[in-house]
């Protein structure tokens, strides 16, 4: 016994000691055990001084089981002691079932503490932490405990976006070819450890592009829309779809001729179509037939001197004989293979669809996007698009969890460190977008578990435009229905007060390491049920390597010491006299 109770309030009471002053030392964080007489209430040991320990009520165990939270109270002098060894797995939990081992307890002499694999990785999860606090070597450690052992998950399929390059061998183990790695650094050899990352367009829709051509307003989804349902003609050869480029540039250069204007804007809009658009049939030296005369297009545009277009009924019926009706079209399904360059083409025929060139700010609003696609085309970027070969959905995801010998990897780390930022955003807005729709086309639902793991999660995990403009955000699509297809985000930040609040407030589980900054630790305590002041007041004093523990997989807050991965991730503080003093 270490004490009584003398005072009870609503989750704490106040026990006066009776022990001395060495065995003070060392019971701060301890778990007490307050013994009722149809339960054993649990605490923890928040703060001492000279004669009382505040005591924090977390919990009761029944029947051998705990229980988090309390039904009754201890009573006014009721002896506390330090729970016993056969409490503290009844508490902490152990490794009887299937479970990854997470790290240990320093006040309990090096407690190993397991969590459940279904209660960790059955519900989304987030890392947080300042730079330097040990995040990146926690998410390392916990996945290195999953594969070190014989009995390793051979079936998981691991999604890592690896924001900085750390990764790259840290998931190395002796035979058991686990992991891969997707580099987005361009370079003129093969590398025989990293594969270059390659997204078919094909597989991308309207949103996809909305996100990759960098769409700012949802009025700019027709254009993009259009541009799609074109992509599919002019994927063709010229044969083929010379009909429907006849028919979408007279339709552009009718509305023009009837559009109101005067007839020399009408003249020079019509010149500057058929100057940028044409085919062998229609174009400005076309020849136009009556009984009597043949004229080209050009001189049927001539405006006579008293400023009238005096032949626009013959251009009329002359541009309406290639208007074709019923003509088709479709947004590509993902069953033919397309590339930068058809879909440039078929923006510029999409745009003059439209009739942008009656106004200029719905031009400007849209020949951004067609700037944007032409540098993507004439950039290094378009690498990440150019595929030889057709491929469908299944089978590129096939191939992204398999290695170059044919076998099943569980570990895809996709280094994303050769973009810049917004490109960063969007390759994984994309690929998870993927991941999510297959998972969610699937029959027998859930029966490809997919866990995305995103570093740096505070710069693609926030309240941006997507909902404005696309109506909703992958990555909350995801926090909200993801579990029951059996995609599970886990997200590992330093900034979290940047991240989504929807996303962050459907996360289960939380490893916490040492942060400080007062934006981030209110955002927790607001966000993350259950943070009472005495667990943020944790977070600020956390050595490197230590993290609070809490959620689902844990049956109450622990403060835990994660084990040094080997490898380590390249994410080492600057030795900067080791490099200044050579």
């Amino acid at each position: 016994m270490i004490g009584n109770v003398i005072d009870i309030g609503k989750t704490k009471v106040i026990v006066n000691l009776v022990i001395n002053d060495e065995q003070k030392k060392n019971i701060i964080n301890y778990h007490v055990a307050f013994d009722n007489d149809n339960a054993t209430v649990i605490g923890e040991i928040t703060s001492i001084d000279k004669t009382k320990a505040e005591i924090s009520l977390v919990g009761e165990i029944k029947n051998n089981k705990f229980i988090p939270g309390i039904s009754k109270k201890p009573f006014y002098m009721a002896p506390c002691r330090i729970i016993n060894n056969n409490e503290l797995p009844i508490i902490v939990g152990n490794s009887n079932e299937k479970s990854v081992y997470i790290g240990k307890l320093e006040q309990y002499n090096g407690y190993q503490v397991y969590a459940k694999i279904n209660d960790l990785f059955s519900n989304h999860f987030a890392i947080l932490g300042n730079t330097g606090s040990g995040k990146s070597h926690g998410l390392a450690r916990i996945i290195q405990n999953l594969y070190n052992n014989n009995d390793y998950p051979s079936n998981s399929n691991i999604f890592l976006f690896d924001a900085y390059g750390e990764y790259n061998n840290t998931f190395l183990f002796n035979n058991k070819n686990v992991a891969k790695v997707y580099t987005t650094k361009i370079t003129e050899f093969e590398d025989v450890n990293n594969e270059l990352l390659k997204i078919p367009l094909w597989l991308l829709d309207v949103d996809d592009f909305a996100l990759l051509l960098g769409a700012t307003k949802s009025t700019q989804l027709p254009i993009i829309e259009k541009a799609l349902k074109l992509v599919s003609i002019f994927s063709k050869n010229e044969e083929e779809i010379i009909i429907y480029k006849n028919d979408i540039i007279a339709r552009a250069l009718i509305e023009l001729l009837y559009s109101g204007g005067t007839p020399s804007q009408i003249r020079d809009q019509i010149f500057a179509v058929l100057t940028s658009f044409n085919t062998k049939d229609l174009n400005l030296d076309s020849k136009v037939v009556v009984p009597g005369w043949t004229r080209s297009l050009r001189q049927c545009l001539i405006i006579d001197k008293d400023g009238k277009l005096q032949e626009m009924q013959l251009i009329g019926e002359y541009l309406n004989s290639f208007v074709k009706e019923g003509l088709d079209l479709k947004l590509p399904d993902g069953t033919f293979p397309f590339t930068l360059n058809h879909l440039n083409q078929a923006f510029d025929f999409a745009l003059i669809s439209e009739g942008i060139l009656k106004s200029s700010k719905v031009y400007d609003d849209n020949h951004i996007l067609k700037v944007r696609l032409e540098s993507l085309i004439t950039g290094n970027y378009k690498e990440y698009f150019n595929i030889d070969t057709y491929i469908t959905k299944e089978q590129y995801i096939k191939k992204l969890i398999t290695n170059k010998s044919g076998e099943k990897v569980q570990i895809i780390d996709f280094n994303i460190s050769y973009v810049d930022d917004r490109f960063a955003k969007t390759i994984v807005k994309i690929i998870s977008k993927i991941l999510f729709e297959y998972s969610v086309a699937l029959d027998n639902r859930a029966s490809f578990p997919v866990h995305i793991f995103l570093e740096e999660a505070h710069r693609y995990v926030q309240n941006d435009d997507d909902i404005n403009i696309l109506g909703y955000n992958i990555f909350e699509r995801i926090t909200k229905e993801g579990r029951k297809y059996g995609v599970i985000l886990g997200m590992i930040s330093q900034r979290p007060s940047e991240i989504s609040e929807t996303a962050i407030s459907q996360c289960t589980n939380f490893l916490v390491f040492r942060m400080q900054h007062p934006k981030d630790l209110t955002y927790i305590k607001e966000m993350v049920p259950n943070v009472t002041d005495e667990i943020v007041s944790k977070f600020k004093v956390l050595q490197p390597g230590n993290c609070i523990a809490f959620g689902a997989a844990f049956k109450l807050p622990l403060q835990i010491k994660l084990d040094m991965p080997n490898p380590t991730p390249l994410s080492q503080n600057l030795d900067v006299s080791k490099i200044w003093y050579i």
